[in-house]
């Protein structure tokens, strides 16, 4: 039990000292521990461990050190970012609750200002690449042991997340797979070894089984809409068509009968969780309706339901990014959310146009792709899910805004040939020497 607590230990106490002179890596670590929670594996001292904020200070120390650094505003996803951000402080100042929200103000801030540390030290093909990784690998490694949980268990048990974590829930966890699955499309297509391959079509399966395994029923729409612009963007749309459908199939008749009468209330409004689902949505827009700066972080209590929903005696959250941003910042919260990941959608189809110009944005192209993929995902998933505020979208939004300013600056004149990713943290990896080319 102690060997793990031990072992995180020594990878976050010389991460931390290294991020002071190398920031870059610093952000790395931030990425991995705020998404995957690895210190949540551990059963001892590390367990509650303010790992995170020892990390993110060392990094912000880091940033201030380092030349190597630019403006984070490099597109217009980050300026979205950034009237949030302001707005969500407004809206704070006019909260219900003041000192609540305040909590949650302070946890939102840090996810964002490191969003944009990110956007300042993710600069070039190398970095970008080692990002994409991690950002990947990261929501994966629950993705891989819950498919095999899956199959071990013949579906009948469900895939949660780390406990304390956004994806603590079996249904964020099953978003945050579907948003992840086209990264590792696209990181597949960076590899050049054959079992390298088939080892990330593995990974990929098996995260679609920990979808399953969820029993989220948001979670099967979201894959549902994941795959359906999949196949509209492949090339061969009848053999694609034929193997998704094969594959579908064997997949859904693995799950037990419990998983498929579940599945079949997506239609009805009877089980409590739908009921709760309508009661918050309402509320929410009863909320901003009312009140233009919206209601603050917190309004999921019985004072505030007694006020606005058609059932106060029902609170849950608002289990939904849109009804989030809509009853906690109004309208004008809930359009400037939509802004940036319309913005962000933008920013993706410019890498998918203009990466095709030459053979060094090539793998921009299958970038912006399957980011838009990325997105549908969560557009559908997140309807059904209170996150909103999950590192997860935000850094895949980082990782576009960055491909596209590297392209528009034609950062592959001005930086040598990546050739190694053994050089990408300063640690072996084993993906390949080809890997970035």
């Amino acid at each position: 039990m102690l060997m793990r607590d031990l072992l995180m230990l020594l990878i976050v106490v010389p991460g931390g000292l290294l991020a002071l002179r190398h920031p870059f890596v610093g952000i790395m670590m931030w990425t991995w521990i705020s998404m995957m929670n690895p210190h949540r594996l551990t059963w001892g001292f590390m367990y509650y461990a303010p790992v995170a904020m020892f990390i993110g200070g060392c990094t912000l120390v880091g940033l201030l050190l380092s030349r190597e650094k630019r403006s984070p505003f490099v597109g217009a996803p980050a300026w979205w970012l950034v009237l949030l951000v302001l707005w969500m402080c407004v809206t704070t100042a006019f909260a219900f609750d003041p000192a609540d929200s305040m909590i949650q103000l302070e946890r939102v801030l840090k996810i964002d200002l490191m969003v944009l540390v990110t956007l300042m030290l993710v600069r070039t093909k190398r970095e970008m690449m080692a990002f994409a990784w991690v950002i990947a690998l990261s929501i994966a490694f629950y993705g891989i042991k819950g498919g095999i949980f899956t199959l071990l268990s013949g579906g009948g048990s469900r895939v949660y997340g780390p406990l304390g974590s956004y994806i603590e829930e079996n249904n964020a966890l099953a978003v945050a797979l579907i948003v992840v699955i086209p990264l590792l499309r696209f990181l597949q297509t960076t590899l050049t070894s054959v079992w390298q391959k088939h080892a990330m079509t593995v990974a990929m399966v098996l995260c679609g089984m920990s979808v399953l395994g969820s029993h989220s029923r948001g979670g099967l729409l979201a894959i549902t809409a994941m795959v359906a612009v999949l196949w509209w963007r492949g090339r061969n749309k009848v053999l694609t068509g034929i193997i998704v459908l094969i594959a579908g199939s064997a997949a859904l008749s693995f799950m037990p009968e419990h998983w498929w009468a579940r599945m079949d209330t997506i239609s009805t409004h009877e089980d409590q969780s739908a009921m709760g689902r309508l009661n918050a949505w309402i509320m929410a827009f009863n909320i901003a309706k009312e009140n233009f700066f919206g209601g603050g972080f917190s309004i999921y209590n019985s004072y505030v339901y007694g006020m606005y929903a058609p059932d106060p005696t029902h609170v849950v959250s608002a289990h939904s990014i849109y009804f989030h941003m809509l009853g906690e910042h109004g309208f004008v919260g809930l359009f400037i959310y939509l802004g940036l990941w319309i913005s962000t959608w933008f920013a993706a189809s410019a890498l998918r146009k203009h990466g095709r110009r030459q053979a060094e944005t090539e793998w921009c192209v299958e970038l912006g792709s399957m980011v838009q993929v990325s997105l549908v995902g969560f557009a559908v998933g997140g309807a059904f899910l209170s996150l909103a505020y999950f590192d997860l979208s935000y850094n895949v939004m980082a990782l576009t805004v960055a491909a596209k300013a590297w392209m528009h600056c034609r950062g592959w004149e001005s930086e040598r040939e990546f050739h190694s990713p053994r050089r990408v943290l300063g640690l072996p990896l084993f993906f390949g020497d080809k890997l970035a080319r």
